[in-house]
């Protein structure tokens, strides 16, 4: 009888409006995928945001890392779950990049996925290892023009920071050979390992290591000089016009209901504001940005236009 009792209860639960459930969200831990690697910004960004939005919730939340195909596996992961609120992604700009370089995503990318938030912002670095005499932009071309076989690392297909190394390519007509990875993270240990000429990548993950000298900073990927690191000279300065970053935000399964988003997004706004979290994006370089879901999603609407014209410049193959 007990069991019977416990049935039905289940099931009028189930059955409850999506508004009524709103009100009782959050009932039990959250998740939060990332579709990286461990050790990287979005990872280092999500875990932040996670501890302190939790406070505001009064629930748990929990960060999965699911990586691989350029980020699609994690999000197609969180675009077909339940839109209960319980299941969110975080994304980078290889979200809006796969919008035009995959064919077929599994997913689509503005209907299936609804933007919540968005979190942070780290400017790129094109970084070197210090055996390959790559110091500037000059040499990077010396060395190509001298037959020299070249390389460049990404965080995988698609990533801010393929399409960087892309444009760099095309802007100097040189044939530099692409290194996908999954992640930052095993990204730099072989270009630390000297496995790779170069690579894009995160200014917080990269500055230690050229401040003790074992990568070489050949130029920030900025219009001006980074606040983050006014002593390093921008690729600009060096007659590129290559302008590369790395953002984060939040997207939920396209039917969450507006009550969980608002609510989700008013959490992670008090997050980016906690003294604990502030002190830890100053120290790492990292730019807190927050605003509506309507706001970032506009955001996102603005990259796959931009970056559908950075791969068309380039050249880039959509993949299948």
């Amino acid at each position: 009888m007990k069991r019977r009792q416990l049935l039905l209860a289940t099931a009028s639960a189930c059955a409850l409006p999506l508004s009524v459930r709103a009100q009782a969200w959050p009932g039990k831990t959250i998740r939060i995928v990332v579709p990286f690697t461990p050790g990287g910004t979005t990872d280092f960004v999500t875990r932040l945001v996670a501890v302190e939005a939790a406070k505001s919730l009064g629930q748990t939340i929990v960060v999965e890392n699911k990586p691989g195909a350029g980020t699609v596996i994690g999000v197609d992961s969180v675009a077909k779950s339940a839109p209960d609120g319980y299941s969110f992604v975080t994304v980078a700009n290889s979200f809006c990049v796969n919008a035009t370089l995959i064919k077929k995503l599994p997913y689509d990318t503005r209907k299936d996925l609804r933007p919540v938030a968005l979190m942070g912002l780290s400017e790129h670095v094109l970084a070197t290892h210090p055996a390959s005499g790559l110091k500037t932009v000059a040499d990077i071309v010396a060395q190509a023009k001298a037959g020299q076989k070249l390389s460049y690392a990404s965080f995988g297909n698609g990533t801010s920071a393929h399409l960087a190394g892309e444009m760099l390519k095309t802007q100097l007509g040189l044939d530099i050979v692409h290194v996908p990875y999954k992640g930052q993270a095993p990204a730099l240990a072989d270009l630390l390992g000297g496995q790779v000429s170069m690579m894009f990548g995160n200014w917080p993950e990269f500055r230690n290591h050229v401040q003790s000298g074992k990568l070489v900073a050949v130029g920030m990927a900025t219009a001006q000089r980074s606040t983050y690191a006014p002593n390093v000279p921008t690729l600009t300065e060096q007659g590129l016009k290559v302008e590369s970053n790395s953002w984060n935000g939040l997207l939920a399964p396209a039917a969450v209901p507006d009550a969980i988003v608002q609510r989700m997004n008013a959490a992670v706004i008090a997050a980016m504001q906690s003294p604990t979290l502030v002190e830890a994006f100053q120290k790492g370089g990292i730019a807190a940005k927050s605003g509506s879901p309507a706001q970032f999603s506009d955001y996102i609407d603005s990259e796959i236009v931009r970056y559908a014209e950075v791969i068309k410049k380039a050249g880039i193959a959509s993949e299948s």
